[in-house]
C-alpha cells in the first residue's frame, strides 16, 4: 500500500509540474488556412499538407519516412488524415499524433465546416470477432493464419481458425434481402434469395482445401524482398463445403453446356473499395460448367451457415484453385468473352519471371493463376524446437492444386541427403477430384542428443509433380506460388 501511494503521489507530482510548464510556455500562434487552401499542397513540390481535426500539417519532409511507404501518406494530400488512418490501428496510438504535431502550421479556419463523420467513420469497425489463437497478418483488412501447431490437428480446419484473406471490410448483409443476380449473353437474368437458391437447386457438398497464392511467402521474402502479406505456412485450410453447384445455376438461367470460342464466368462480391470498386474474379467457362468440377456456390461451412469472414450468406467455391478465384459475399455471377476486369484479375495474383521487378513488371504478359502446384510443409516440430533424444515424430500437409491428388511424401532429416517416406491420411477421391489435403506423419528412429537436424519435406502429385528445392528460382515480386522444400532446423537436447 505505502509503494502503491509513493508512485501515485510520483505521477501526481510529475502531472502538476508538466502542467505548470505548460502554463509558463505560451501556445505559439499559428495562422488560420480554409480547406481550399490546404488543398493546393498535394505535391513535393507545392509542400504536402493535411488536416487532422482543425489541425493543418507540413508533412513534406516526413512522406519518405513514412514507415507505410511515400504512396500511402500522398492519399491524404491536401485533405483529411482521418479516413485513411481509420484503415490501420496503429495511428490510434497516442505517440503517432505527439510526432503528427511536429509539422504543424497552422489551424483550419473556425468557418470551415468539420469533415463528414462519415469520412471519419473506421470502415473496418463492423468486421466480426475472430479467434484469438490466430496469428495475425494485417489487421485492417483482417488477415490471420491458424498457428502451425494446430493447422494439422484435425482434417478439417475448424471455421473459427480457418485462415481469413480479407481485401476490404467485411460487408454487413441482410439474409433477408439478399439477392444473387445471375447474367450474361445467350441467357436469361435471374434474381435469387437465399431461400430461392436453397429450395430450387439439389444441395451439393464438396471437402475442398483452399490455399492462399501467398501462402509460405516468408521464405521468399528471406530470399529478396516482396511486396505482399507476411503470410507463413498456415494460408491454407481445408473445410466440408455445402452449397448448389454453380453449373445447376447456369443451366437454370439458359446457359448451355458449351460455348465456341474463349468464355469466363466473372464473379463480384458485396465488398467494395471506398470508390465502390467490388473485388472480382473469374474462371474458365469450361471449369464452371463441367460436372467433374464441383465448383459451388456455397452457403454451408462444415455443416454450419458460412461464418461472415468466410462469406455470409453465399461465396463461391472453385477446388483445386486458388482461393483468390472463390469470392465471397457473392453479389453477381456474369457469363462473359472475357477474363474478370477486376485489379486482383488482372493486375495480381500473377507469377513472372525472377528477373522481373516492378519497374519491368508487364502484368497483361502473365496469365492469372487458376490451379496452384504442388504443395507440402512441417507443422511439426517447429522451426527452432528444442526436440528430446528418441523417437521423432514429425507431421505435415501436402496438396495438390487440380483436383491431382498427392501420392507421396518424402521426408528427410539430414537436409535431403538421404529420405524416407511418410505415412498420409485423408480422404480417398475420385480420380482427377482429390480436392483436399491430405495429412502426413513420419515417425523417425532414435535420434542423439546435441544433434542438429534439418529436417525437410517434398511432396510428389499424381502426376509426378515434384516440389523444386529451393526458392531462388521460383522468386518473384509478389511472392506467390512460394512451394520450395520446406525446411525446419531442431537441436535434439
Amino acid at each position: 500500500v505505502l509503494a502503491a501511494l509513493l508512485g501515485l503521489g510520483a505521477v501526481l507530482a510529475y502531472g502538476e509540474r508538466r502542467r505548470r510548464a505548460a502554463q509558463a510556455t505560451p501556445a505559439p500562434q499559428y495562422p488560420v488556412y480554409t480547406r481550399e487552401e490546404v488543398r493546393r499542397h498535394r505535391t513535393p513540390t507545392d509542400r504536402v499538407w493535411v488536416t487532422h481535426g482543425t489541425e493543418v500539417f507540413d508533412v513534406t519532409d516526413f512522406v519518405e519516412l513514412h514507415p507505410g511507404g511515400a504512396n500511402k501518406v500522398l492519399l491524404a494530400a491536401g485533405g483529411a488524415l482521418e479516413p485513411f488512418w481509420a484503415l490501420y490501428a496503429v495511428h490510434s496510438q497516442p505517440h503517432v499524433l505527439e510526432l503528427l504535431r511536429e509539422y504543424k502550421v497552422g489551424d483550419l479556419s473556425p468557418e470551415e465546416a468539420p469533415p463528414s463523420p462519415d469520412a471519419t467513420q473506421d470502415p473496418f469497425a463492423g468486421d466480426p470477432p475472430r479467434h484469438p489463437a490466430l496469428r495475425v497478418n494485417s489487421l485492417k483488412p483482417f488477415n490471420a493464419e491458424p498457428p502451425a501447431e494446430l493447422l494439422t490437428e484435425r482434417f478439417l480446419t475448424p471455421n473459427e481458425l480457418f485462415f481469413t484473406r480479407n481485401h476490404l471490410p467485411v460487408p454487413a448483409v441482410d439474409a433477408g434481402a439478399y439477392r444473387l443476380h445471375v447474367e450474361g449473353p445467350g441467357g436469361r437474368a435471374l434474381s435469387l434469395s437465399l431461400p430461392e437458391l436453397r429450395g430450387r437447386f439439389p444441395k451439393h457438398e464438396v471437402t475442398a482445401t483452399l490455399q492462399c497464392a501467398g501462402n509460405r511467402r516468408t521464405e521468399m521474402s528471406r530470399v529478396r524482398p516482396v511486396k505482399g502479406l507476411p503470410w507463413d505456412i498456415g494460408a491454407i485450410s481445408t473445410a466440408r463445403w455445402g452449397g448448389a453447384r454453380l453449373r445447376d445455376v447456369l443451366l437454370h438461367a439458359g446457359f448451355g453446356e458449351r460455348r465456341e470460342g474463349e468464355w469466363h464466368v466473372c464473379f463480384e462480391g458485396l465488398d467494395a473499395d471506398a470508390g465502390g470498386a467490388p473485388y472480382g474474379a473469374s474462371i474458365p467457362y469450361g471449369r464452371a460448367m463441367s460436372p467433374a468440377a464441383d465448383v459451388l456456390l456455397a452457403y454451408e461451412m462444415n455443416g454450419e451457415e458460412l461464418p461472415r469472414d468466410h462469406g455470409f450468406p453465399v461465396r463461391v467455391v472453385v477446388p483445386g484453385v486458388v482461393g483468390a478465384r472463390s469470392v465471397k459475399w457473392l453479389r453477381r455471377v456474369a457469363v462473359s468473352p472475357a477474363e474478370s476486369p477486376s485489379h486482383w484479375q488482372q493486375n495480381d495474383y500473377k507469377g513472372f519471371c525472377p528477373s522481373v521487378d516492378w519497374d519491368t513488371v508487364d502484368y497483361r504478359t502473365a496469365p492469372a493463376i487458376q490451379e496452384l502446384p504442388v504443395q507440402s510443409a512441417i507443422t511439426q516440430p517447429r522451426p527452432g524446437a528444442a526436440v528430446p533424444p528418441g523417437d521423432l515424430t514429425v507431421k505435415g500437409y501436402a496438396w495438390s492444386g487440380g483436383g491431382r491428388e498427392v501420392v507421396r511424401v518424402d521426408v528427410s532429416l539430414d537436409g535431403g541427403r538421404t529420405w524416407q517416406a511418410a505415412e498420409l491420411a485423408g480422404e480417398r477421391a475420385a480420380p482427377g477430384r482429390a480436392w483436399a489435403w491430405v495429412l502426413w506423419e513420419l515417425r523417425a528412429p532414435a535420434v542423439e542428443a546435441g544433434t542438429e537436424l534439418e529436417i525437410v519435406c517434398k511432396a510428389v502429385d499424381a502426376s509426378y509433380n515434384v516440389q523444386p528445392d529451393t526458392v531462388a528460382p521460383i522468386w518473384n515480386l509478389r511472392g506467390v506460388l512460394s512451394n520450395a522444400w520446406h525446411r525446419v532446423r531442431v537441436t535434439v537436447s
